[in-house]
C-alpha cells in the first residue's frame, strides 16, 4: 500500500468507527488514528475494495484474527462487506473477530456470514464488552 492508500483507509476506518460506535466518544476514535496508520495497517495483511479507483471498504488479517473491516458510511448495505469476508474466507480455513456488544447490526452481520459467537471480553482500549466471534470453513 502506498501513503495515499493508507490515508484513505484511516480516513475510512475513522468515517465508519464514528458512525457504528455511537457509544464511544469520537475523540476516542481521533486518538486511534496514528496508531492505525503507523502499527494496526502495516503490521496486517489488508485487502482492499476499489471501484472506479474509489477506495470503499477493506478488510484486514493478523494471524487468525479480523482485526477491522471496515466500508465506507457512503457504500455501506450494497454487499461489500461480504464481499470482503468471502474474499478472506477463501484465504483461511478459520476466522476470529471482536465486536462491541452495542454494535447489534455489526453482530448480526456476522452471524448472517457464518460466524458464531464464540465468548466474551472488555475491550483493552475503550473497557466496553465485546462479542467473540469465530467461523471455520466446512470440511467436506
Amino acid at each position: 500500500m502506498n501513503e495515499v492508500e493508507v490515508d484513505t483507509l484511516v480516513s475510512l476506518w475513522f468515517k465508519a468507527s464514528v458512525k457504528a460506535h455511537s457509544f464511544i466518544p469520537e475523540d476516542f476514535w481521533q486518538s486511534q488514528m496514528l496508531a492505525m496508520k503507523e502499527t494496526y495497517l502495516p503490521n496486517s495483511d489488508t485487502y482492499i475494495y476499489e471501484e472506479d479507483n474509489h477506495i470503499l471498504g477493506f478488510i484486514s488479517y493478523h494471524q487468525g484474527f479480523i482485526p477491522a473491516l471496515f466500508v465506507s458510511p457512503s457504500a455501506q448495505s450494497q454487499g461489500i462487506g461480504s464481499k470482503l469476508l468471502d474474499f478472506i474466507k477463501q484465504q483461511y480455513d478459520e476466522l476470529q473477530l471482536a465486536v462491541y456488544v452495542q454494535n447489534h447490526r455489526a453482530h448480526r452481520f456476522y452471524h448472517a456470514q457464518g460466524f458464531n459467537d464464540s465468548g466474551r471480553q472488555l475491550c483493552e482500549h475503550t473497557e466496553h464488552e465485546e462479542i467473540l466471534m469465530e467461523w471455520y470453513k466446512i470440511q467436506i
